[in-house]
């Protein structure tokens, strides 16, 4: 069941995930962008418009969105409720067509799948910010009340311990939505949450044996249901519990005769599960830039959510399903509770870092073993990807090329129409804290010796000891004798002499298995020194 799916999530829902067949969905989708981006604000501030900037990158009024409005309002096969057609059509007359209708769109069409793939008992967990959670909660509505299903908790996940604004209270806070598919069916196990230590100070009784314990209130006056009037050891009063309950807490040891003339309950601190959780979430810290789990993903989630709502809506053997699984966290999490598993990724990027993080956490064995859907293994599915006319995958090919070729070692050069011919970068080590650049170059259309005069002016700009050239179509006689001429590279680790310039096809990777063996310094996950902020920012732009 462990499957990695590389697509769009709205196809593989629709066409690879059963109807009924998952018990718990998460999902943390784009765009969190922790500031009030839509045309309906005014924003503020320079770091204000360059969030605004950013949504409007990610989701403009284009194509897409108009045949998800037609889709919807048109409502084929009856596949939406009256209820999310009428809500989008007066969404529409709101809002009119731009990047949040086009965002609260796609939400719907996925959110609709989403509904339709768990189980009767299911449950689904959508992570937010406050800037959209208004208008996601009408969809959600929309999508699983009238089918049965029911809203049970705005969870508030306190994400930052700070956030200091001039023009407003601090937004440190995320909204996770919680809805069951049945009103009366769904899964949910209590959770509990650790004592805070203004709370264990509580405990400050100790029995001789150590035992620690705090007491509490036995008698029931002020409560409205009553209680049980009786005389117990000279002390008459009002109590909570029967008579022969008092008897068996007393030769339990478990009560405690205050010098005022009082009866009180002990309870003790190693019976306690915890507190019980509730819907605020103040007790899960971030990721920072000191934490051992981080990936230098920008959206990383902490594992402690993750382990919070699968514990709390699933059982062992349970399929979680994570449709925007980013870097992995959910399935990571779900793997640790011996939870199946279905995770989905429009970029190649998030799936190269969910195996590697698959493989260091649990083993070849493990990563190994999971199924891999949409990721090219033949010259067809490579073609197929490299021709996509999809916008979002225009980049996908060059990415899943270099990360296959480089054992996902590589760093992505991320800038729209500003890679000056690099689609990846790599350091190889040549000695005790010495390293060098290589470059990676992609072509999925018809390539000539021209290329490799091209690529040889890349390298000598960006100082590169090596370049490789990553072609779908064969090279010609031509280009491989320009290559040859291109020099030699000795690598002073390895003792050996390289082609400065290497020529590598789509098919020698595919079923030859050629790849990437020079000794690598920089792990792509994670931040290096040899790696530029810039580029560091840039790597990856999917949420967890």
């Amino acid at each position: 069941m462990n499957t990695l799916y590389y697509g769009d999530n709205l196809e593989v829902l629709r066409n690879k995930i059963a109807t009924d067949s998952v018990d718990l969905c998460y999902i943390d989708p784009p765009f969190n962008s922790k500031r009030n981006y839509f045309q309906i604000y005014t924003n503020v501030g320079t770091e204000d418009q360059a969030q605004a900037q950013a949504f409007i990158d990610t989701w403009t009024w284009n194509l897409l969105a108009e045949q998800a409005l037609r889709d919807i309002i048109g409502n084929d096969n009856g596949r939406y409720t009256t209820q999310t057609v009428e809500l989008i059509k007066g969404l529409y007359a709101v809002l009119g067509a731009g990047g949040l209708l086009s965002y609260l769109l796609s939400m719907t069409l996925r959110v609709n799948e989403i509904q339709r793939v768990l189980k009767p008992t299911g449950s689904f967990y959508l992570h937010c910010d406050p800037t959209a959670s208004h208008y996601l909660k009408l969809v959600l509505d929309s999508v699983f009340c009238p089918r049965g299903g029911d809203y049970l908790n705005e969870i508030t996940w306190k994400r930052t311990t700070a956030h200091s604004d001039a023009k407003r209270f601090g937004a440190n806070s995320d909204i996770i939505f919680l809805y069951a598919k049945s009103s009366s069916r769904y899964q949910f196990n209590p959770v509990y949450q650790n004592y805070s230590e203004k709370h264990l100070s509580r405990f400050k009784n100790a029995d001789p044996d150590g035992r620690r314990w705090t007491d509490d209130n036995l008698t029931a006056k002020g409560l409205s249901g009553g209680g049980y009037e009786y005389e117990y050891r000279g002390i008459k009063s009002l109590w909570r519990c029967p008579l022969v309950t008092m008897e068996r807490l007393d030769q339990e040891g478990r009560l405690h005769f205050t010098s005022k003339n009082g009866i009180r309950l002990k309870r003790y601190l190693d019976e306690l599960q915890g507190l019980s959780c509730q819907a605020i979430w103040d007790d899960i810290m971030p990721i920072n830039s000191q934490a051992a789990e981080r990936l230098g993903y920008p959206t990383q989630k902490p594992e402690a959510l993750l382990e919070r709502i699968i514990q709390a809506s699933s059982n062992e053997g349970d399929v979680i399903l994570d449709a925007y699984c980013g870097c992995g966290t959910t399935i990571a999490v779900a793997q640790r509770f011996n939870r199946q598993w279905i995770g989905i990724d429009i970029t190649y990027q998030s799936i190269a870092v969910i195996l590697k993080r698959m493989t260091e956490k649990f083993g070849a064995e493990v990563a190994d073993a999971i199924t891999l859907s949409g990721i090219p293994k033949d010259m067809a599915s490579a073609q197929a990807l490299a021709l996509k006319k999809d916008d979002r995958l225009r980049k996908e090919f060059e990415k899943w090329a270099v990360l296959t070729y480089t054992n996902n070692q590589a760093a992505i050069n991320e800038k729209k129409g500003a890679d000056k011919g690099i689609d990846g970068v790599a350091y190889t080590a040549t000695g005790s804290n010495r390293s060098e650049k290589v470059v990676f170059q992609v072509k999925s259309g018809k390539v000539g010796r021209g290329d490799i005069a091209k690529l040889k002016g890349d390298q000598a700009r960006e100082q590169a000891v090596m370049a490789f050239l990553i072609t779908l179509n064969e090279p010609t006689q031509d280009m491989v004798e320009e290559a040859l001429l291109s020099g030699i590279y000795h690598h002073p680790l390895l003792r050996r002499d390289y082609p400065c310039i290497q020529i590598v096809t789509i098919r020698a990777m595919l079923e030859q298995k050629q790849r990437f063996d020079l000794p690598h310094v920089r792990d792509v996950l994670k931040k290096s020194e040899f790696v530029t902020k810039e580029t560091q920012q840039e790597l990856f732009h999917q949420p967890a």
